[in-house]
C-alpha cells in the first residue's frame, strides 16, 4: 500500500510517503516539509498564537492536496507536544479538522517514546539485545528501554531544544550574539533538575546498546565527525560523550546566525543547537553513556511500521 504519513512537529510539519506492506521494509516514495517552530509560537498564556495556528492550517491542507496527489492509500495524521501542550489545543485541532478535512491525532509523551522505541528495534533487529533509546524533538525529550518492541520504560520531558530555546537561553534566529554565560548555566542546572526522577527511574532499567534518534542528535554526531548525510542511510554514525563535550564546548560562544556556517547545521534549527546539546550532555552524563549509535529511523517510521503491522495478511 501506499502510506501518507503526517508529523506535525514542534520544529516542522513533514510528510512522508512510503510504499510498503505488513512485514516488509516501508521504502519512501516522497518528502515534503515546512518550518512553522510551533514551540516557539506559544504565548506567555501558554495558547499556540494565531499566527502559528494559520499557518500550521495552511500546511496541513498544502500536505493533504500532495498526499492525494500522489494516490495515498491511507494518510495518518498526528501531531506532538507543541499542539499537546497548548492550553488552546483542542481549539486549533478543530480548526484544522474544519478546514483541511485531517483529523490530528495528538500523541502522548509516551507514546511518542514507544513508537520511536519500535522504529529503533526494528531497524537495529534483535541481535541490538536490550535498547536505551533517544530523542531531542523541538518540545520534548524521550526516553525508552527495554528488550522488546514495546519498551519496559516509556518517558517524555519538556526538555525539547525549541522550547528550552525559547524559555531558557532566549535567543532568536538571527541573534548576532551567543546566549549570555549564566543563561546556559541555568538552563544545565534546570536539565539536570528535570532529569532527577527519570535517572533514578531508569536505574532499574538495564540496556545493552544506547541508541540516539532526531534531527538534533544527528546534526551534533555530524558536528563530532560522524559521516555526512550524502555517506548514505547505511553508514555507522557515532556520537562520543567526549566529542559531544568538545561540539558543546565551541558552539555554546557562536552566536545562531553564524552556526549555520558550519557543515551540517540547518538553517532553521541552528539556534536551538546549543540547547539541544545541554540536554544531550546531561543525558549522556546522568545516564553514564560513553557513546550513542544514531539511528536513521524514529518516529514517523515507528507510527508507520504500526500502521503496517494493523494491515491483515494477504
Amino acid at each position: 500500500m501506499r502510506l501518507g504519513v503526517l508529523d506535525v512537529g514542534s520544529n516542522t510539519v513533514h510528510l512522508l510517503v512510503v510504499d510498503g506492506h505488513r512485514g516488509a521494509h516501508p521504502w519512501p516514495a516522497h518528502s515534503e516539509k515546512v518550518v512553522l517552530r510551533l514551540a516557539e509560537q506559544i504565548g506567555p498564556d501558554g495558547a499556540l498564537t494565531d499566527a502559528g495556528a494559520d499557518a500550521l492550517v495552511k500546511a496541513v491542507g498544502t500536505a493533504k492536496e500532495a498526499a492525494a496527489g500522489l494516490d495515498t492509500d491511507d494518510l495518518l495524521a498526528f501531531a506532538t507536544s507543541a499542539v499537546r501542550d497548548a492550553t488552546n489545543s483542542s481549539d486549533v485541532l478543530t480548526r484544522v479538522r474544519d478546514e483541511t478535512g485531517v483529523r490530528l491525532e495528538v500523541l502522548s509523551g509516551a507514546d511518542e517514546a514507544r513508537m520511536t522505541f519500535l522504529a529503533v528495534r526494528r531497524w537495529f533487529g534483535w541481535s541490538a539485545g536490550r535498547l536505551l533509546v533517544l530523542d531531542i524533538g523541538g518540545g520534548s525529550l524521550e526516553i525508552a528501554a527495554g528488550i522488546d518492541e514495546e519498551p519496559d520504560a516509556a518517558v517524555s520531558l519538556p526538555l525539547g531544544a525549541g522550547r528550552l530555546t525559547r524559555d531558557r537561553l532566549r535567543v532568536c534566529p538571527d541573534s548576532a550574539t551567543p546566549p549570555l554565560a549564566e543563561l546556559v548555566e541555568d538552563l544545565r542546572a534546570y536539565v539536570d533538575e528535570r532529569l532527577d526522577p527519570v535517572v533514578e527511574q531508569l536505574t532499574e532499567v538495564d540496556w545493552e546498546r544506547p541508541v540516539a534518534t532526531s534531527k538534533t542528535f544527528r546534526t551534533l554526531a555530524r558536528l563530532a565527525g560522524a559521516a555526512p548525510s550524502g555517506a548514505g542511510l547505511w553508514a555507522r554514525r557515532r556520537l562520543t560523550r567526549a566529542g559531544l563535550r568538545q561540539v558543546l564546548g565551541f558552539i555554546r560562544h557562536i552566536p545562531p546566525a553564524q552556526l549555520v556556517e558550519l557543515e551540517g547545521v540547518s538553517v532553521s534549527r541552528a539556534h536551538q543547537l546549543l540547547a539541544g546539546a545541554v540536554v544531550a550532555e546531561a543525558v549522556m552524563r546522568r545516564l553514564d553513556i560513553d557513546a550513542l549509535d544514531i539511528c536513521p529511523w524514529a518516529l514517523r517510521e515507528g507510527v508507520i511500521l504500526r500502521r503496517l503491522d494493523q494491515l491483515a495478511p494477504t
